[in-house]
């Protein structure tokens, strides 16, 4: 095995594309409908590479993928400069807990995406 791209589920695509624009991802791949809609976006920092997809473009032929925003996931994404990039977003997005040093000897924090998903930065040393 290589990597791993989790392909999560969204109901407002162009939201979520703003939101992780806004942590520093961009659009590496989408998918448009002969209409113009963007139903499907691959986005990538460094080689931290999430795959974003409406709800709608599934609707029927996945039975089991059906939540309300949010859902019992964390994605923990590990970065450099930790305290850098935090003073970059921090006034963008919704903070649930602000830089901490962890007893396992990681500073870490964790936010809110627009789509409820708990995310959780860290740095380790």
């Amino acid at each position: 095995m290589k990597s791993i791209s989790p392909n999560i589920f969204v109901n407002d695509l162009q939201a979520t594309i703003t939101f992780y624009t806004k942590l520093g991802f961009t659009i590496t791949h989408e998918v448009t409908t002969p209409e113009g809609e963007t139903v499907f976006a691959m986005m990538a920092n460094g080689s931290v590479t999430f795959m974003f997809q409406s709800f709608a473009t599934i609707k029927g032929k996945y039975p089991m993928v059906s939540r309300a925003d949010g859902g019992s996931l964390l994605l923990y994404i590990t970065v450099d400069n930790i305290r850098q990039f935090y003073a970059n977003i921090n006034q963008h997005v919704t903070v649930l807990t602000g830089l901490e040093k962890t007893f396992y000897g990681t500073t870490e924090f964790s936010l809110r995406d627009n789509n409820n998903y708990l995310l959780t930065f860290a740095q380790h040393y």
